[in-house]
């Protein structure tokens, strides 16, 4: 098993093994879209950060995607008082997340129409569930894909982690104060919260974490120690 490394943006293109890390990085993030798009159609409760892109969504003519973009800068400028270095994944993140949500959405919502499909008995209960487990267990997944490529954090993880350092506090602090902050925040405004919400926040560390280490990518160089990482912090 393979250790994470801590790389600034022009090391992390210079670390070898790019086109595979490109690859990788790449398919995680389009997969991490996905999942929080089968997370929005099966109505049971989004990711954290989405509670409040949901309720954003619902106040501005923007889609999902574009509010989690532009979520994302607004982010991003945080990064400099905290010293935080963004790096290749930290700029690709909002931008294959939030098309590949946005894709996942018109096509469950607007072509296979789930609400339809589904309806109010056992079946439709069935079907919600399974977007919603499906969703969770994709984004674990995706999570150890884009993380393991070794190309940086996403907005929301370096965030956590900037601030985490600048106060002393555990990741898992940081993290969990975040989550409660912007959940509140996506319920004032109509945010899609629910049982997927809770499951979300309980599953996603556990599951990327024990997919990591089969996703990391050995660099030249490094460690050959099991990945130590708070994984799950949300939409990148």
């Amino acid at each position: 098993m393979t250790t994470l490394v801590d790389l600034g943006p022009v090391a992390q293109l210079r670390a070898g093994r790019l086109p595979r890390r490109l690859a990788q990085m790449t398919v995680g993030l389009t997969f991490y879209g996905v999942s929080l798009g089968m997370l929005v159609a099966g109505a049971l409760g989004t990711a954290p950060w989405d509670v409040l892109h949901t309720g954003i969504a619902t106040h501005v003519p923007l889609t999902l995607g574009q509010v989690l973009m532009l979520a994302s800068i607004v982010v991003l400028m945080a990064f400099w008082p905290l010293r935080e270095v963004p790096g290749v994944a930290t700029l690709a993140n909002p931008v294959i997340i939030g098309l590949s949500a946005d894709a996942t959405i018109w096509l469950l919502v607007g072509v296979i129409d789930v609400d339809a499909a589904a309806g109010d008995g056992a079946l439709g209960w069935a079907v919600r569930a399974g977007l919603m487990v499906g969703g969770v267990v994709l984004c674990g997944f995706a999570s150890a894909l884009y993380i393991g490529a070794q190309l940086g954090r996403g907005p929301r993880d370096g965030l956590m982690t900037g601030l985490s350092r600048r106060t002393g506090w555990s990741l898992r602090a940081v993290r969990t104060g975040i989550e409660v902050t912007v959940v509140l925040a996506g319920l004032a405004l109509g945010g899609a919260a629910g049982v997927g919400t809770v499951v979300y926040a309980l599953a996603i560390g556990p599951l990327t974490q024990a997919m990591l280490p089969r996703w990391t990518v050995r660099l030249p160089g490094a460690p050959v120690d099991p990945p130590a990482v708070e994984a799950g912090a949300g939409a990148g």
